[in-house]
């Protein structure tokens, strides 16, 4: 009954890009962005930390009570894991600007992945139209690999 019907469905389709002098400024720009903004966080968190636990010293009676040391404890401790948190955000942008900084000009690199329609009929290999690349040189089309 379906013999000669055509199905629409979807696929991921990869995304790779050919390492130029501009793809490589680009990504260490984008990189370099990224540890900027978590630097900001970073320092934006400490001056947070710091006044709240100003705040509560100055409210409290001198010498502060159990409760108040409790939660001078507990303000530190959550923003010593945030800042682990963004440290550690920081550290892997860190490798990966390392890694473009090392990647050879032409060589090809994930990007990432897009869904894409396909048509499938029969006697389609299914395989094959599942393995579709796009691969783009200085954000233009070079080249579509696969099935289409």
């Amino acid at each position: 009954m379906f013999m000669d019907s055509n199905f629409t469905l979807k696929r991921p389709v990869t995304i790779k890009a050919v390492v130029t002098p501009r793809w490589k400024e680009e990504a260490q720009q984008q990189l370099q962005a990224q540890i900027n903004e978590l630097d900001g966080q970073l320092q934006q968190l400490e001056t947070q930390g710091q006044r709240a636990i100003a705040e509560i010293q100055k409210q409290s009676i001198q010498p502060p009570g159990p409760q108040v040391v409790q939660q001078i404890e507990n303000i530190q401790m959550q923003v010593n894991q945030r800042k682990s948190e963004l440290l550690d955000q920081k550290n892997q942008i860190l490798q990966q600007l390392q890694q473009v900084q090392f990647l050879e000009m032409n060589q090809e690199v994930n990007q990432g992945q897009i869904d894409g329609l396909f048509s499938l009929k029969k006697g389609d290999n299914l395989i094959n139209k599942l393995q579709v690349e796009i691969l783009l040189r200085d954000g233009i089309v070079e080249e579509i690999r696969g099935d289409l």
